[in-house]
């Protein structure tokens, strides 16, 4: 039997351009009937203006409240954290989410996890997550990747850090670039066991779903 979906779920926009990877994201795992918690940095607000035409607020109520009513998110079932919201739970070791994605992934939040900085609150609760054993991926949009970069990859991987670049697959044929970013969310759900049916999976008949 596989494991069950985690019920909470903290995913962090950052910087790095692949915006809607992330917010498809959280939009599948609210519709899995997950509890989100999102952080954001200051460069992801631009990215998010730039790439999707999104204005996300500098007050993470509002923002909570914005995404919420965007993807239909049950009471509760969404909260925004500041970065420097130091008393939310994923700072602690005692109230970590069930698994966590960086989701766009910077290389400098790259490197500051791999480093156990935890100079902000995405730092800070990937580093929990780290130290408590739970699932942590982190999708990092870089091309090439230097030295340095796969240095720190390398360093989170051996530590049990998933590394998923969101490279698309072609093999089932992708019509729309909605079809290419559900691919790359479908590896990052398949990761943290949140069932979905965003695509075919490999060997199965048409018709059969995934």
């Amino acid at each position: 039997m596989s494991p069950a979906a985690p019920q909470t779920v903290a995913v962090a926009f950052t910087g790095a351009s692949g915006m809607p990877y992330g917010m498809r994201l959280v939009e599948c795992l609210l519709a899995a009937g997950c509890t989100v918690w999102l952080l954001y940095s200051q460069v992801a607000q631009i990215v998010a203006r730039q790439e999707m035409n999104l204005e996300l607020p500098s007050r993470p109520a509002e923002v909570e409240a914005q995404l919420a009513a965007r993807f239909q998110a049950a009471q509760g079932q969404l909260r925004v954290f500041g970065r420097e919201e130091w008393f939310a739970p994923l700072a602690s070791g005692s109230n970590p989410a069930d698994a966590m994605v960086v989701c766009p992934c910077t290389m400098g939040t790259l490197a500051g996890i791999a480093a156990g900085l935890s100079q902000n609150l995405i730092e800070r609760a990937a580093d929990v997550a780290i130290k408590e054993g739970r699932k942590l991926v982190l999708v990092p949009r870089e091309t090439p990747f230097s030295a340095i970069h796969l240095e720190n990859m390398l360093k989170l991987a051996r530590l049990g850090v998933v590394i998923l670049p969101p490279s698309p697959g072609f093999y089932n044929h992708p019509q729309t670039v909605g079809e290419m970013v559900d691919f790359v969310v479908a590896r990052v759900l398949d990761q943290i066991r949140v069932p979905h049916r965003l695509m075919q999976r490999w060997g199965e008949a048409d018709g059969e779903g995934a």
